[in-house]
């Protein structure tokens, strides 16, 4: 995945809207304004951090080499991605739907069930 199709697949998440709250090269995706993915580009190459479950973290980094911990986030429960085409499409839309989900499940209990009513949980927690 390149930059626009990842920004797009962020996009296509229920109620997903972007900011650019740390300035112009960093696009941060918000689910009722709260952070669950963050792209960027350095050096010509599209990135992502997403949050991850620690234990699954750990295992990413050690299967791909384009994932690492999180620039500039907490290391435990962050990854930044690198979208340099190593990493099969389906498995990078696997990562921000279960950075969504996570984010989701974070929400206040009114927040999580108007979305579930909403979008379904499927749609929520893949």
């Amino acid at each position: 995945m390149d930059y626009l199709q990842t920004k797009q697949y962020c996009l296509s998440k229920p109620e997903a809207r972007e900011d650019y709250p740390f300035g112009p090269d960093a696009l941060v995706f918000k689910i009722r304004d709260k952070l669950f993915a963050i792209l960027g580009e350095k050096d010509g190459v599209a990135r992502i951090n997403l949050k991850c479950d620690p234990d699954e973290a750990q295992m990413l980094r050690d299967v791909f080499d384009a994932v690492i911990p999180g620039y500039h986030m907490n290391k435990r429960h962050w990854n930044t991605v690198i979208l340099d085409g190593s990493i099969p499409q389906g498995e990078i839309e696997r990562m921000v739907d279960r950075s969504y989900g996570l984010v989701v499940k974070s929400l206040k209990k009114t927040d999580r069930k108007s979305l579930a009513l909403a979008y379904g949980e499927e749609q929520l927690y893949r």
